[in-house]
């Protein structure tokens, strides 16, 4: 039974499932809650309003009817009770308005507030809203001659609260539900490109890299789409490249192999006589040394972009290394008739980096240029100080006689294979490694490299090193 990996992410496909993960879902929460916040804001704000305004009305009503109430009543409040009045409360009732008469001075039965009484009692007009019968109520009075008068009273928001939301509910309802509806648009709208560009990573994931993401806005999308589509283009270039790269090293390996075991099986098979051992086992020890050299450099362009890469930079004298150099190439250069020069300032080169990294670059700028000058032509080694503060560094430049590069060779001069790729075939080339290997070894010696023409005809790589820290702060 397979036991679950421990960390493992759970499938997209299970993770867009859960409720509230996708953009989707949450977008329309967020509208939903921002619609129902919105509702309730306004049913807080609308229902006192609307409330008010419907007491408002019923206070009107209640005082029109006191008006015809009061002249209805304006002659009979002397004579007693007549029918007349009976009928008249019958029907105020009827309609949930409580009837009370004054005469005199002297209300009909209790319940009245004695203030509203006494307004009356002095000609006054009521339209208020007091306790009546212990509710708060409307209450509308008019006077009438000889402390006589008809007060009307309602209770205050009967059935009012049911009313208003009566009213309202349908349009919060619509509120609400134009925010889903809104939410919906706005997920399908975001999500949508979102969507596009996750389905067009997966297919990079899966090894496609002909896949590309329609530039839409919003302007965020935009840039998503572009950088997925730049990443596309980027991946595809980089990998040609590397399958480049591998044939040519593959082929470069299969060549001393290929040597060595052919002299293997020569020696097997006794074609090869005692006289010419010696110098097979010459040759094959050459192409092991060959293969060494090809399988070193893999091996340190692998370990270039590691955090122990072993660097040990102290104090060191350009000019003296350019010297040392000397003693090493110009027997290799006068073997093969090249004429090796070197050109040093007179003086001390201070600069502050790795010597055995540096001579590492310098042999190898050597090594290239030797594998590509003709007979006669020259390789000159030359050092020179950056500045006039002598912690400004110093500049190493190697230049040859050589068939040189063209102006689109110098842009990708330091490419893993690029050169190599372009002129296998045409002239002597390499591994296509060394100088991407003494790019990468000047970057992380904190100097800077580039390629360009050379006076003697051929290719120039000049060599920019950080000078003395120590130097400057005694400067200072």
């Amino acid at each position: 039974m397979a036991l679950p990996v421990v960390g493992a992410q759970p499938p997209a496909a299970s993770r867009r499932s859960r409720f509230g993960r996708t953009l989707t879902a949450r977008a329309v929460l967020v509208t939903c809650a921002v619609a129902l916040v919105s509702v309730l804001v306004t049913a807080i704000v609308a229902v006192p309003l609307a409330i008010r305004g419907a007491e408002r009305r019923d206070q009107e009503a209640l005082a029109a009817q006191a008006r015809l109430a009061a002249e209805v009543l304006r002659t009979r409040l002397d004579r007693g009770r007549t029918a007349d009045e009976e009928r008249l409360i019958q029907q105020l009732r009827a309609q949930d308005i409580d009837a009370y008469l004054i005469r005199r001075g002297a209300v009909d039965r209790p319940g009245l507030p004695p203030r509203v009484v006494q307004r009356i009692e002095q000609g006054r007009n009521v339209s208020v809203r007091r306790p009546v019968n212990g509710r708060r109520a409307l209450v509308e009075g008019r006077a009438l001659p000889g402390g006589n008068g008809v007060v009307l009273s309602r209770a205050s928001g009967t059935g009012l609260w049911r009313q208003v939301l009566l009213s309202l509910w349908l349009p919060l309802l619509a509120g609400l539900a134009a925010g889903v509806v809104a939410g919906l648009l706005l997920a399908r709208w975001l999500a949508g490109p979102i969507r596009a560009a996750a389905t067009a990573a997966t297919r990079l994931r899966a090894g496609d890299r002909t896949i590309r993401v329609p530039v839409e806005p919003p302007d965020e999308v935009a840039d998503l789409a572009e950088a997925l589509n730049g990443l596309a283009a980027a991946l595809a270039t980089s990998e040609g490249r590397q399958r480049e790269f591998l044939l040519s090293v593959s082929h470069e390996l299969r060549t001393p192999l290929t040597a060595i075991r052919g002299y293997a099986e020569a020696l097997a098979d006794g074609v090869i006589d005692a006289d010419g051992t010696a110098g097979t086992g010459r040759t094959v020890l050459a192409e092991a040394q060959h293969l060494d050299r090809l399988i070193g450099d893999l091996l340190a362009l692998a370990r270039l972009e590691a955090a122990d890469f072993p660097l040990e930079p102290v104090p060191v004298d350009l000019a003296r290394l350019a010297v040392d150099a000397e003693a090493t190439w110009s027997g290799r250069c006068m073997a093969v008739g090249v004429p090796f020069r070197v050109e040093t300032p007179g003086g001390p080169v201070p600069v502050y980096t790795d010597p055995g990294r540096i001579r590492q670059v310098v042999d190898g700028l050597l090594e290239n240029a030797l594998r590509v000058v003709p007979p006669g032509a020259p390789v000159v080694l030359a050092v020179r100080a950056a500045g006039a503060d002598p912690a400004a560094g110093g500049v190493l430049e190697v230049r040859d006689g050589g068939p040189g590069f063209t102006d689109d060779d110098l842009a990708v001069a330091f490419e893993r294979g690029a050169l190599h790729q372009r002129y296998r075939g045409v002239r002597k080339v390499g591994s296509g490694l060394g100088l991407a290997l003494a790019a990468g070894l000047v970057r992380r010696l904190g100097g800077e490299i580039v390629a360009g023409h050379a006076p003697e005809g051929g290719a120039a790589f000049t060599v920019r090193l950080p000078g003395d820290p120590y130097q400057t702060r005694t400067s200072a």
